[in-house]
């Protein structure tokens, strides 16, 4: 795609998806698994949530945002109880993290019904006047969740969902989204699995024109990472992917995998993650803005957008807010710093007019 960045200015600051869940929600969310409260209040315990975070977020100053995907009960299982084809035997659940265990005993169809995605943004939407991120967890992913009884192909199945995840996306579109994100967790676990991942991505962002985004991270269940390694997996192939963004996790890992991007010639922009969401420790806007400065040795500032490593959820809110906080001041402090750089000299003073020299007095010598 190679669009420019269509971020609101440069070093733009973003959030990855997900928001804290605080206990009050995850006791209420759990009851609603439980059968023991209704579908309408729960709707408008979620709406409550959601509100919530976009204040937070906007409080803090940050420049795109999203609804924190409260009203999801992990990555994984509010889409897949959604998509048609999918079944799940047993949907309560002791707790609402938990996951579901999905699979699928017949083809899907490519385009049975919307996911209800569109719905959600519409409402996030009218409560702020921000850009704002939809997140859809990667076909990769969620395939890797499914025990396919009717594919007998794992990359026949990671398509189908594929395609299945396109059609929701022309909603989205349809209802005004410009940025969505696809988040593949499960990919760093499958590093020579990478060109299905592509090839599926590509299927889910074909003929819809929004501006795209890949986050692949070592995964973020409970503050812990699924795996270790470095980002030099997904390259060559997610060259190919018609995406305009790439978001990565580098402040928990460190940043030694930057200079990749530039090797291997990823030219479209970059999310960088600048704040480690698998620590509790708030940095300091001077740490942050060492760590942008140290990516804009590989990344120009009109390609760069500054977030956290992953989302959120697994913080507690002070914790987020304050740590947002620092996000946004260290990027001021960088923004300011570029714009004194860039700046033209100031220009030469004029120079005074000599004022004309006194008239001899008459007589006087000289």
């Amino acid at each position: 795609m190679s669009r420019p960045t269509d971020a609101p200015r440069p070093l733009a600051t973003t959030v990855i998806g997900s928001w804290p869940v605080p206990e009050w929600l995850a006791r209420l969310k759990t009851e609603w698994f439980r059968g023991r409260i209704s579908h309408a209040q729960m709707q408008d315990v979620h709406e409550t949530a959601i509100k919530a975070a976009l204040r937070d977020q906007e409080l803090a100053g940050i420049d795109i945002v999203s609804d924190g995907e409260l009203r999801r009960d992990n990555d994984v299982d509010y889409l897949l109880s959604r998509m048609p084809g999918v079944e799940i035997a047993q949907t309560a659940k002791d707790f609402y993290f938990d996951y579901y265990e999905p699979r699928v005993t017949a083809p899907l169809g490519d385009a049975d019904g919307p996911l209800g995605l569109a719905d959600d943004y519409a409402f996030t939407a009218a409560q702020t006047d921000r850009p704002i991120t939809v997140s859809l967890t990667g076909p990769f992913s969620l395939a890797h969740r499914i025990r396919d009884e009717a594919y007998g192909d794992r990359r026949a199945l990671v398509l189908a969902v594929a395609r299945r995840l396109n059609a929701e996306a022309a909603e989205l579109a349809a209802r005004g989204a410009t940025r969505l994100q696809l988040d593949e967790p499960f990919l760093a676990g499958y590093p020579d699995q990478v060109g299905v991942a592509v090839e599926a991505i590509n299927l889910v962002t074909a003929d819809v024109d929004v501006s795209w985004g890949l986050h692949v991270c070592y995964g973020n269940r409970y503050a812990r990472p699924s795996w270790e390694g470095h980002y030099d997996f997904l390259f060559p192939a997610v060259l190919e992917a018609r995406v305009d963004h790439l978001v990565l996790e580098f402040a928990r890992k460190g940043f030694d995998d930057l200079p990749a991007l530039a090797r291997y010639g990823w030219d479209r922009s970059v999310g960088v993650g600048v704040i480690d969401v698998k620590s509790p420790r708030v940095e300091t806007p001077d740490l942050v803005a060492a760590r942008i400065r140290h990516a804009l040795r590989y990344v120009p500032a009109e390609r760069l957008v500054l977030n956290p490593d992953c989302g959120l959820r697994h913080l507690s809110g002070a914790v987020a807010r304050a740590k947002l906080a620092a996000l946004v001041a260290g990027a001021a402090q960088v923004r300011e710093s570029l714009v004194e750089t860039s700046a033209p000299p100031p220009p030469e003073p004029s120079p005074t007019p000599s004022e004309p020299a006194p008239a001899l007095a008459q007589g006087a010598a000289t």
